[in-house]
């Protein structure tokens, strides 16, 4: 700790740099942010770079309220002589954590529900409100959002990640995540790169994947996030082809800076760090410095290992975010750690919490037109985890503690003004819950399962790392002593429902946030119609996709070392789609109901756009999200179909729309491994627009 404080104290009592001096403060101040990088870095010596490529070398770690060491999650101290603030950076991907306060940020809906927006408006709205509490509470830097591809239904991360199965949806996603991060002056970190698909033995196992299934599955997210601008990436835990993530020069150095071009800073995942990696494409250690350091950095400039070339490539890739986002631009006083006490919970934030929960509530089965329900002259028994023992987030650095909670108990009973609800918890007494069900005109019964870091789901069913172990009796139960039965299941990713076939109506919301119950209200009466969809499959039984022990050799005992990617390109409805599996008890990639209905006409099919005619055939307005897969040609040795294209749509009863996709030339190629590029295939592509993966409305072809 002493050490520490001296280092702090050298650079905040060093003599400041003339204004004058300051070029790029002043006359560079309207110059791009990596000119201005450039400039700063030239006034800078090693032990001031150095400085940048690592978090407090001892001490205290991470979010603590006895110093602006150890303040946040990650912490770079500043250079007061340069005018360099403290680089503040804070968990997570859905909210501000914050153990310090907690209580004092806005608990957002998950990763995976904006995934089930299938909405941009959305992702957009999700980051800025995050954006504006991460700025509220002086930190720079949001560790999220999470982008990984579900390759594995039980990771116990799923939940925090955009993409859901498949990367043209988290390519598309993020972008607007993105930009409303950044857009409020912080700096957005898109993570966990590359292949952090479990958590069993993360910190071990190596993630074996070609690199034709790197660039064309597990990269897309993470492109998208490039091309948005974003500022910074986090290296994962695990290895990729036996070399770990955050000292591997082929993913980092080559794959992301050199072939897809991200001209931000890579930092690790805590304690990611193995080595010296600088020269691997690692620019900054994180929480610490017990690689990146003085002593190492130093000896290897000196000794030639590492160039200053190098050194100052990091330094500028860290810096230009900063300038890019305004960090070095903000009043004195923004990045002040004493801001982290306020309490940023707005009425604003909590409206749109609620708004976003809503807007990713998928309506999974809607038998007869159970739902919505009226709010008057119904008997409503509520059964399950709908009061206190409500779930509305997973564990780890994806998880906030809520400013408060909605719970679907309080949230339905206000919306009946307290008429007719009754509720029972179920957990102990599953007869009384059926009998209260029995007596009720409609039964609404809450499941839920929970996941977190550090450690995969057992299995996918709701009695296996849930709550309560009994949940699917107590549905089934349920089902038998009232016909008018609806489930709501909150779940972190992919689920069993064994009893589906025997409810009339099924809605999920994954984890909804601290909006959860005033949310669902929204949905059952009908104040929002549901348009969300599924961003992964819903499997009809446990491991469906076929893992064999060496794809995935993740029982709880043991600790694998090696997870084969052999499935190659066929990830989740892939997979479905190849094997031609149907659907009994589950639901498909991309399905989700509305309570209205939508009829699809006049596709046009070319290889720059597809276009169909959407009509709302229905009594009220709703949104749809029609999607569009296309088949390559045989040669191209790609899944049956690929997502290339959705798009939301509102309309009023009645009103039609016209819905245009456009393609690009990135839409119709594949990665060849010879040249390590982009190739563009020809020939006859087929064009399938549905309402889902399988729910499929046109066919088309065009010839590329």
């Amino acid at each position: 700790m002493m050490k520490l404080a001296m280092i702090c104290a050298s650079l905040a009592i060093a003599a400041a740099l003339p204004m004058s001096e300051r070029t790029w403060m002043n006359e560079l101040r309207n110059d791009p942010p990596e000119v201005r990088a450039k400039a700063l870095v030239a006034k800078m010596n090693l032990t001031e770079k150095i400085t940048m490529l690592h978090g407090p070398p001892s001490g205290p770690c991470c979010q603590c309220k006895t110093s602006p060491l150890c303040a946040y999650v990650g912490n770079v101290a500043p250079n007061k002589a340069l005018g360099i603030p403290p680089i503040t950076m804070n968990d997570g991907p859905q909210g501000f954590r914050d153990n310090s306060h907690p209580g004092t940020s806005t608990a957002w809906p998950s990763g995976l529900n904006i995934a089930a927006t299938w909405d941009v408006a959305a992702a957009a709205e999700w980051g800025t409100g995050m954006g504006k509490e991460f700025f509220a509470k002086g930190a720079n830097v949001q560790l999220g959002p999470g982008l990984c591809v579900a390759r594995v239904p039980r990771n116990g991360r799923n939940f925090e990640y955009l993409s859901g199965e498949d990367p043209f949806l988290g390519y598309t996603l993020v972008k607007p995540v993105i930009t409303g991060i950044q857009g409020q002056g912080v700096i957005a970190n898109a993570k966990h790169y590359i292949n952090n698909n479990q958590e069993t033995n993360r910190n071990g196992v190596s993630e074996n994947v070609d690199e034709r299934t790197r660039f064309e599955v597990y990269y897309g997210p993470f492109r998208g996030a490039v091309e948005a601008g974003v500022g910074s990436v986090m290296c994962s835990y695990n290895k990729i082809n036996g070399i770990y993530s955050c000292e591997n020069p082929d993913t980092l150095g080559q794959d992301l800076k050199e072939r897809t071009g991200f001209k931000g800073w890579v930092m690790s995942d805590w304690g990611a760090t193995h080595s010296m990696s600088i020269n691997a494409g690692l620019d900054q250690e994180m929480p610490g410095a017990g690689h990146m350091n003085e002593k190492n950095i130093q000896a290897a400039v000196a000794n030639g290992n590492v160039t200053m070339e190098t050194v100052n490539d990091s330094v500028v890739r860290i810096l230009t975010p900063m300038f890019a986002m305004g960090v070095m631009d903000a009043a004195e006083g923004t990045w002040d750690w004493s801001k982290q006490a306020s309490n940023t919970t707005t009425q604003a934030s909590c409206d749109s919490a609620r708004r976003l929960a809503a807007a990713s509530t998928v309506l999974l089965k809607n038998e007869g037109g159970l739902l919505p329900l009226s709010k008057t002259g119904k008997k409503i028994a509520v059964i399950g985890l709908a009061s206190d023992n409500t779930v509305v987030h997973g564990g780890g650095s994806g998880s906030v503690v809520p400013s408060f909670i909605s719970t679907p108990l309080a949230g339905i009973t206000a919306a009946v003004n307290g008429q007719g609800v009754t509720y029972n918890a179920g957990k102990d007494d599953v007869a009384a819950a059926a009998a209260a069900a029995k007596a009720a005109d409609v039964a609404i019964v809450f499941v839920a399962t929970l996941s977190h870091e550090g450690g995969d789901r057992a299995s996918l069913s709701l009695d296996d790392g849930g709550p309560t172990n009994n949940q699917n009796a107590l549905v089934t139960a349920i089902a038998a002593a009232q016909p008018n039965t609806i489930v709501v299941v909150t779940t972190p990713g992919a689920i069993l429902m064994p009893w589906s076939k025997s409810v009339k109506a099924i809605v999920t919301n994954f984890l909804p946030g601290q909006q959860a119950g005033n949310a669902i209200a929204d949905v059952i009466f009908g104040a929002v119609n549901p348009s969300a969809k599924l961003p992964l499959t819903m499997p009809n039984k446990e491991n469906e996709i076929g893992f064999t022990p060496e794809q995935w050799p993740c029982l709880p005992a043991k600790k694998p070392l090696n997870a084969n990617y052999t499935e190659e390109l066929l990830v989740g409805y892939r997979y479905y789609d190849e094997k031609k599996i149907t659907f009994d008890t589950g639901f498909p990639f991309g399905h989700g109901l509305s309570y209205t209905t939508f009829a699809y006409s006049g596709l046009t099919a070319s290889k720059t756009a597809v276009s169909c005619k959407i009509t709302n055939t229905g009594k009220v307005t709703g949104a749809e999200v029609p999607q569009l897969y296309l088949a390559y040609p045989a040669s191209a040795g790609e899944p049956p179909k690929v997502l290339r294209g959705f798009s939301k749509v509102s309309l009023a009863a009645g009103a039609s729309a016209t819905v245009t996709f456009p393609l690009k030339a990135a839409d119709m190629s594949i990665w060849d491994v010879t040249t390590h590029g982009w190739k563009y295939v020809t020939g006859t592509y087929g064009v399938v627009v549905g309402s889902s993966s399988r729910d499929i409305r046109l066919n088309g072809t065009f010839t590329a």
